[in-house]
């Protein structure tokens, strides 16, 4: 009993401690190990030069320091407007969502905070009148945590014992499950917001399906889902090639693409071997893969964090990462088949030339339900 009473004093002073800022507390929700296999296991695929092979599956694409900084980096290359002007516009879209949330106090858990950035807006809102609880990012990568509580929480007044990051894969189900309980228990029946923001949703393959996931594992009916998407007006090979000129005009973003191959193998990075390709996705979407090609003209051996090593012929691809810009139609029919409802929208233009294609962001205030929503213009036209 003593000792029970000995551990519960060390729980009770750990806000203490936590007011030096130097110190951050992460649960780690499952074993790191696992992940590193994870990430051998997509190297290990067969060769196809169609990048379809060998991967980098997303969020190891951040996970580890450098990918960090990398990232940190990329998100304020000038020749990277993507998301740059995604974050500088942030505050102003969410300003038109947040007068629709429950009332009362609101609980925020960010899935993939990234740089923590568009969080300090969504938490300085809430703070301002005085409804924010608890705070809980979820990342893959602890680096990316730190990164983010630090850049979150600069300025606010939140107590460090309502912050809680979770080191946690958000895309496996059996986590799904452990992250709803955890939170259930810590919040109550009080509402959540949750968010999935830059994007990050296009990152997956099966995009569709994990925020229906999410949706179901996740929300009850007194919670929100504050979802961000990128989108396109046209859906042609034309407007493919302007997207994916997107991603190849960042010095930066190509840098942090890279940063994982530097991480996990031995390969001698060549930049001249690293294409974006923009390919039409049915009618849903404009998908973008960024794709390491091996051109030395002979094959290569990559050693594996393992040690192990894998074949690498000439013309074979690892697929570093996949992007998407959505159509309006794609994006209805992804709400539709997750099963959430529309509760409010805003929409930013992208950055493009006068003559170029319509893209844009679109920030979506969802709440759980059957999907169903009225049709609505296109506000990437």
């Amino acid at each position: 009993m003593a000792e029970r009473d000995q551990r519960d004093q060390a729980v009770h002073r750990i806000p203490e401690v936590l007011r030096d800022a130097g110190w951050t507390v992460c649960l780690v929700g499952e074993e790191q190990s696992g992940k590193l296999a994870q990430v051998t296991a997509g190297l290990r695929r067969g060769p196809d030069p169609s990048g379809s092979g060998k991967l980098i599956t997303s969020g190891f694409s951040y996970w580890g320091l450098e990918s960090t900084v990398a990232w940190a980096h990329a998100c304020n290359d000038l020749y990277y407007p993507v998301m740059r002007e995604s974050i500088a516009s942030f505050s102003r879209r969410w300003r038109g969502l947040s007068e629709r949330l429950p009332d009362g106090p609101l609980h925020y858990v960010s899935l993939g905070p990234g740089t923590g950035q568009k969080d300090q807006a969504l938490l300085r809102s809430l703070d301002s009148r005085g409804r924010c609880g608890c705070y809980i990012p979820v990342d893959v990568s602890a680096e990316m945590l730190r990164l983010a509580q630090r850049e979150a929480l600069q300025h606010l007044h939140v107590p460090a014992a309502d912050v809680l990051p979770v080191q946690l894969d958000f895309s496996m189900p059996a986590n799904l499950d452990r992250l709803g309980t955890l939170i259930r228990r810590t919040v109550g029946s009080e509402p959540v917001v949750y968010s999935l923001l830059g994007n990050t949703l296009a990152n997956f393959d099966s995009d569709t399906q994990l925020l229906a996931l999410l949706a179901e594992k996740l929300l009850r009916p007194q919670d929100r889902f504050l979802l961000e998407v990128a989108g396109t007006a046209g859906q042609d090979e034309a407007a493919a090639r302007a997207a994916a000129q997107e991603y190849e005009n960042s010095p930066r973003f190509r840098e942090f693409v890279t940063s994982a191959l530097l991480q996990y193998t031995d390969l001698q990075i060549d930049m001249n071997s690293l294409t974006c390709e923009g390919l039409v996705e049915d009618d849903r979407a404009l998908k973008i893969k960024v794709i390491y090609r091996n051109r030395t003209g002979s094959e290569l051996q990559l050693t594996l964090p393992d040690r192990s090593t894998v074949r690498f012929p000439d013309q074979d691809t690892i697929r570093l990462l996949l992007s998407r810009k959505y159509t309006r139609a794609g994006l209805e029919k992804m709400l539709v088949d997750a099963r959430v409802t529309t509760v409010g929208e805003t929409h930013e233009a992208g950055h493009t030339s006068f003559d170029g294609p319509a893209f844009g962001m679109t920030l979506l205030l969802l709440a759980p339900g059957d999907g169903t929503r009225p049709a609505g213009p296109n506000p990437f036209d």
